[in-house]
């Protein structure tokens, strides 16, 4: 984007028709960005909740002053591991926000890392990390050669790709079938994307059902490809034999599709010229997320498509996150449990739904202190009003961000942090997924609102005050003991020149480096395709060969033979989750430009469910689970398989921001299970889609219907 700034303030954001990607086209939620950035409910100076629990204006030394003393305080009573940090999806867009944030749990000795991750992907990082020993060795869908695109739970017509980077993904989907191709989409709903395509309804998270279906058939009827297999793998012994007890026969109770068209997916994938499977949201927050990414990938692997030309390839960046992420210690898996539930860690970040227990259950441990940065777990985790209740308990909160949201508003103190038009950027976790190899770097476009700080430079005093250098890396700690320090910008630049593409501080003229890359306000395309014949440099097992048969898998196999079906004569119905076009989780809903033209949050259901249910369109039900329930208004469509609702997350507002609060809405994640029973057991990860619901009707009074018929018809029906 184009960012014109008048007397220091940005007052207008455009697409920028010189980028070599975008060529003029950026995603509503990106011009909205001067609502957030001129924001006038924004946090723009330090406060402090008094005796009465409202918050007053204080000075940053009052603040660092008092929560620097209660954190040291905390240390010494209860030890370091009593201190814990949830960092929210937007933290992944900062790389300066994310080292450090890790860096000082790391040096103060603190397993107590908590992400959205757990909400969103990281079973897809503790699949990676089976298959090639490494969480952050990812494979993107080579969508600008591939000839068969299948897509699971993904929508990145709304989304625009997510843990992939793909410029224009509609014009890029669009040429793939427009050169002979295919877009297969798998989905409960007809989506943006799946409208647009072909569309394989499935039953909520019958995911791996289908996969091992598909996989059945490319066994029995030899459409594996047996050299790729041989020469890329270990294990398919085992998947094999997995497969052969699923027959497509024998899943359709599970993915509702008939038995002769999953056939038919399966050779059709096998007998493309090239092909590629892609998963995201929708196939990671079932109860089988971490084995149905596996599954994902085995099926590339399997039919010859893994790390060629067309199929799932990985990217070759001149910075590369698995890299750098071994060399920071952050490339973990299981190296860390948690304290409830004895979850593995997935990239240090233990599941975020037991935060509520960490925080209530006595023993070591036990958090006493929490800092929250970009986040809001109150409406992002299951069970929302827990973690509001035990939030209360805590010796010391602190939340770092733009507004007062619904956790931060039980912080003790509530810091201002810049946005990124406020600081430098280099997006390191995304340069791997660029679909077209490309970098850039971009300076800070206006000096920081009011007296917001970049989380770094914040997180250096918290570290100061415990004398410790926030670090992961050892030696970058012990340099920090003898006062050298270093800025995020002079890491990135030191990783940057001893990289692959680096200019080895002068000793290759014509390589990268930070001033280089800052030098092209527009970005550089390193490469027309991404790189292929890159597998035995990506995975870390000793023989370089991809694990189809690690144990934690085979385990899960086990356990799915066993699975009941989640809905009942109770509960009839299973809830998901959709994304919206003109939101972001749960914090860009204060934008009056997103909220144009009035905005609602109904739950989207098939007029035949419906039908049997005695709903109408606009009418008010009550939604329920085993966990609780809501009061949500009905749009109809025929895009809801039968037997599937859909509602969006991240509404239900209550914070310090005026519009989004007078948007309504609710909590969608107070209906999901927050037991550790009930976690993904490889990755920790929710339970968010497929849940099992009810719908009842709501007696109204006729105005009162007449509002929300008029609330749900004000809004686009799709977004």
């Amino acid at each position: 984007m184009v960012a014109t700034v008048e007397d220091g303030q940005v007052t207008k954001l455009r697409p920028d028709k010189d980028h070599p990607l975008s060529k003029g086209y950026a995603c509503p939620k990106g011009i909205a960005m001067t609502d957030l950035q001129n924001d006038p409910d924004r946090v723009l100076h330090p406060l402090r909740k008094t005796a009465s629990g409202e918050f007053e204006r204080v000075t940053w030394k009052e603040a660092l002053d008092e929560i620097n003393s209660r954190l040291k305080r905390v240390r010494d009573t209860s030890g370091p591991e009593s201190i814990a940090w949830y960092m929210g999806n937007p933290g992944a867009f900062s790389y300066s926000h994310t080292l450090w944030v890790k860096g000082f749990l790391d040096a103060i000795g603190s397993p107590h890392y908590y992400t959205a991750g757990s909400q969103d992907v990281n079973n897809r990082f503790a699949a990676s990390a089976l298959l090639y020993g490494s969480p952050l060795v990812v494979p993107i869908p080579d969508l600008r050669r591939t000839k068969h695109l299948m897509i699971f739970g993904a929508n990145p017509l709304v989304s625009h790709g997510s843990v992939l980077t793909a410029h224009r993904i509609r014009d890029q989907l669009m040429d793939l079938t427009k050169r002979g191709g295919r877009v297969v989409v798998v989905d409960p709903r007809r989506s943006e994307t799946a409208r647009a395509f072909e569309h394989v309804a499935i039953k909520p998270d019958g995911d791996a059902w289908l996969l091992l279906s598909m996989l059945n058939v490319i066994f029995e009827e030899g459409l594996e490809d047996a050299t790729a297999i041989e020469a890329q793998s270990r294990g398919v012994e085992m998947l094999k034999e997995a497969a052969s007890d699923y027959p497509p026969e024998s899943t359709v109770s599970r993915t509702g599709i008939p038995a002769e068209e999953v056939r038919q997916m399966a050779r059709d994938l096998a007998l493309a010229d090239c092909a590629a499977v892609y998963g995201r949201t929708g196939s990671c927050l079932g109860r089988r997320g971490t084995l149905v990414s596996f599954l994902l990938d085995a099926l590339n692997v399997v039919t010859g498509n893994l790390d060629r030309p067309g199929g799932a390839v990985f990217g070759k960046p001149p910075l590369a996150l698995d890299d750098v992420a071994e060399r920071f210690g952050l490339a973990t898996y299981a190296s860390n449990r948690s304290r409830i539930g004895g979850f593995p860690d997935v990239l240090g970040n233990l599941p975020a739904t037991l935060l509520a227990e960490e925080i209530e259950t006595p023993g070591d441990r036990q958090i006493r202190a929490l800092f929250v940065s970009a986040g809001n777990p109150v409406l992002s985790v299951p069970d929302g009003d827990s973690l509001e209740r035990a939030m209360g308990g805590l010796d010391l909160m602190v939340g770092l961000d733009f507004y007062m949201n619904e956790t931060n508003k039980h912080a003790d103190f509530i810091l201002p942090a810049t946005t990124f038009l406020e600081r430098d950027d280099f997006p390191i976790a995304f340069l791997g997924f660029h679909t077209t190899p490309f970098v850039n770097y971009t300076e800070k476009v206006v000096e920081p609102a009011g007296e917001a700080r970049e989380e770094w430079q914040v997180i250096e005093e918290f570290a100061s005050a415990l004398g410790v250098t926030p670090s992961s890396v050892p030696p970058i700690r012990w340099l920090g003991k003898l006062g050298i320090k270093f800025t995020p910008q002079r890491i990135v630049d030191l990783l940057i020149r001893v990289g692959p593409a680096g200019d080895f501080f002068g000793l290759k003229p014509k390589g990268l480096s930070l001033k280089k890359i800052a030098a092209k306000p527009h970005g550089i395309v390193l490469a027309e395709y991404v790189a292929t014949g890159e597998l035995k440099t990506k995975v870390r097992h000793s023989d370089s060969k991809v694990r189809l048969d690690p144990p934690e898998i085979v385990g899960e196999l086990r356990r799915i033979k066993g699975a009941v079906v989640e809905t009942s004569s109770e509960r009839p119905l299973q809830l998901i989750g959709l994304r919206e076009l003109r939101s972001h989780n749960s914090w860009m809903h204060n934008s009056k430009l997103l909220t144009r033209g009035g905005r609602s949050q109904p739950l989207h259901m098939n007029p035949k469910d419906a039908e049997g249910h005695g709903v109408t369109e606009g009418a008010m039900v009550r939604l329920a689970s085993k966990d609780g329930s809501v009061e949500v208004p009905v749009t109809l469509t025929e895009d809801m398989s039968p037997g599937t609702v859909a509602l969006a997350h991240g509404w239900g507002h209550s914070g310090g921001w005026k519009t989004a609060n007078g948007l309504g809405g609710v909590n969608v994640n107070l209906l999901a299970p927050s037991g550790a029973e009930d976690l993904e057991p490889l990755a920790g990860m929710a339970f968010l889609n497929g849940i099992a619901v009810s719908v009842q009707l709501v007696a109204t009074s006729g105005s009162a219907a007449a509002r929300v018929d008029e609330a749900v018809t004000a809004a686009p029906p799709r977004d």
